[in-house]
């Protein structure tokens, strides 16, 4: 939609101002379907963030790791993270945000841009965990495109985000599932329960 009208305000400048030899709609300063710098500070799409407090004891019984040995993992895999040169502090937000993506119908390569995330932890003085992730530029739509497919419409009509003036909660709702795997996928390699969960429920299966 931004495209079109973007074209027919050219198409009228061109009309009214015929000095104007030719135009361009796109020169990829917006970054469509890629990261950039530019879209994580000012962003693209809505901005949204997911936080939680884990109570150290509730880590211990359900993830199976103390908060001390899970926030030493996250500044050990910052700093893998920041000599790889990633765009993206946390692990895998790109592996529930196409889920939803294609369940909901938005548009799957905008995954590029969407899944670039940022992650600050702390423990508490209470001695808890606390998470946030910051999605900075999340491309995410509830009405027209492949939000009208049937199943897909269902899929949003199910989460009570179709049609218009959803959109801001359909993006809680996509931050909170990158939240839930990032502490999931977090906690197994903390607990070294990662590659026997996959080979628990049947991936690493012939």
């Amino acid at each position: 939609m931004v495209t079109k009208a973007t074209k027919a305000a050219c198409e009228w400048i061109q009309a009214n101002y015929p000095n104007i030899e030719r135009f361009q709609l796109e020169g990829s300063f917006a970054t469509d379907k890629k990261t950039s710098f530019v879209n994580t500070l000012h962003t693209r799409g809505k901005r949204v963030i997911a936080e939680a407090t884990i109570p150290a004891a509730r880590l211990k019984e359900i993830m199976h790791v103390s908060v001390e040995q899970i926030f030493e993992a996250r500044l050990t895999s910052q700093l893998g993270g920041f000599l790889a040169g990633v765009n993206n502090n946390g692990a895998h937000s790109a592996n529930g945000i196409t889920a939803i993506f294609i369940a909901c119908g938005q548009d799957v390569a905008n995954v590029a841009e969407s899944s670039a995330a940022l992650v600050y932890t702390e423990t508490t003085p209470s001695g808890d965990y606390y998470y946030s992730i910051t999605i900075p530029a999340l491309i995410v739509g509830t009405y027209g495109g492949g939000t009208g497919l049937a199943t897909q419409r269902e899929c949003l009509e199910l989460l009570g985000c179709y049609g218009a003036g959803n959109v801001r909660k359909f993006a809680e709702i996509v931050a909170a599932t990158v939240l839930c795997g990032e502490l999931s996928l977090g906690t197994a390699i903390a607990a070294e329960e990662w590659v026997s969960s996959h080979e628990q429920y049947g991936r690493n299966r012939p």
